[in-house]
């Protein structure tokens, strides 16, 4: 007989999540080269939220979409899924990667006890401007979660998170 299908799914879940674990390690890595400051607020935060692979696109409306894995004393515990729409003049596509560090134990478990977590409403969120002369020290001294947005070239300026929506991905 054959096995149930939820038990032939099972290895390739498994692929899934390594192959989800190795970009975001490999996102965090990238970061560090742009900006190996970064480095104190990844060790001070509770939690590490990483989506190595975010993918916009815009042509009039515009759509956000990318998986990532949440680290937690460097280990990969959840998987979630961001995603947002926005409108207005726009043409193109973008690729980027966006690490969400949750500084404070409660900020953490705020977000992983949501049904679906969105920038700007469940939280409030800063955009690191690692590298540009900000004190990092100063920064996190007040913010509960902080934001890095970059991509293969360096960092990313004057973007936003409104309007994406985080959802935990059932695996």
């Amino acid at each position: 007989p054959r096995p149930p299908r939820s038990t032939l799914a099972r290895p390739r879940r498994q692929r899934q999540m390594c192959i989800r674990d190795r970009a975001s390690r490999e996102a965090l890595e990238r970061l560090l080269q742009h900006a190996p400051e970064a480095a104190s607020l990844l060790q001070r935060a509770a939690g590490v939220l990483v989506f190595p692979d975010l993918v916009k696109v815009g042509f009039g409306a515009g759509g956000e979409y990318g998986e990532g894995a949440l680290f937690v004393d460097d280990e990969a515990v959840a998987y979630y899924a961001t995603a947002g729409a926005s409108f207005g003049l726009q043409l193109g596509a973008q690729y980027k990667s966006e690490v969400i560090l949750f500084m404070e134990l409660q900020a953490l478990n705020e977000f992983r006890n949501s049904r679906g977590w969105e920038a700007g409403v469940d939280a409030g969120v800063v955009l690191a401007d690692v590298g540009g002369g900000e004190s990092v020290d100063k920064l996190t001294a007040q913010d509960a979660v902080v934001a890095i947005v970059f991509s293969n070239t360096g960092l990313m300026y004057h973007l936003t998170l409104e309007g994406s929506k985080i959802s935990r991905i059932a695996r």
